[in-house]
């Protein structure tokens, strides 16, 4: 069962939106209990780090998230802020991101910026996989996705980056380690883009 996890932030009903026309199962977990039928994870997000993080606290389904992932190996895809939370830590703000995939979440540098309205960076964006990942099946070419956002998630490790956009430079759009996947872009706002990505994510990851 593909649960999202609701802990105040996201766009939950966009997401279930997308798994109901696909005629894939969908949950919505709101407290540690509604997680017991749950095979893959949804961590959505919108907003502000330390909110997300602290919200997401304070929602009871840290614990049996982090359980659930790192001891079960359950996989489990952060979307937009949901990507940033896995992170280490970011220039956002002070607490600690959940560490999953280490790495930092840096702010664009406007200087290398030459649009007009610099930050967000925000619409329609190209993105290319540099290397293959189930959750891009399909995606290899021309695909392009919904982004708004001014913050970029910067992993330790090369390895860890799944595919790459463009904005004053490359930057890391997409993220994979093990069980765990990150995207910065809105897959649940991107069309057949995202609707593919998301059946990816529930029928070959």
């Amino acid at each position: 069962m593909i649960t999202i996890l609701d802990y105040g932030l996201g766009n939950v009903l966009a997401f279930q939106n997308v798994f109901k026309r696909l005629g894939i199962p969908v949950n919505v977990a709101r407290t540690p209990g509604d997680l017991q039928d749950a095979d893959k994870l949804i961590l959505p997000g919108v907003g502000a780090f330390d909110q997300a993080m602290s919200l997401f606290e304070q929602s009871g389904l840290r614990g049996r998230a982090e359980e659930m992932v790192l001891e079960r190996g359950m996989p489990v895809i952060g979307i937009c802020v949901g990507m940033q939370m896995l992170a280490s830590g970011s220039e956002e703000g002070k607490l600690p991101g959940l560490g999953w995939v280490p790495g930092s979440v840096r702010k664009f540098d406007v200087g290398r910026l030459s649009h007009a309205t610099r930050l967000p960076h925000m619409g329609w964006n190209d993105v290319r996989p540099v290397q293959t990942s189930k959750l891009f099946t399909g995606l290899e070419a021309d695909a392009r996705f919904y982004f708004l956002h001014s913050y970029y998630f910067a992993p330790d490790s090369a390895d860890a980056t799944l595919a790459v956009a463009e904005y004053g430079g490359e930057f890391t759009c997409a993220v994979g380690l093990a069980n765990v996947y990150g995207v910065k872009f809105h897959p649940e706002k991107s069309h057949h883009f995202g609707s593919d990505l998301l059946q990816n994510f529930a029928e070959r990851v």
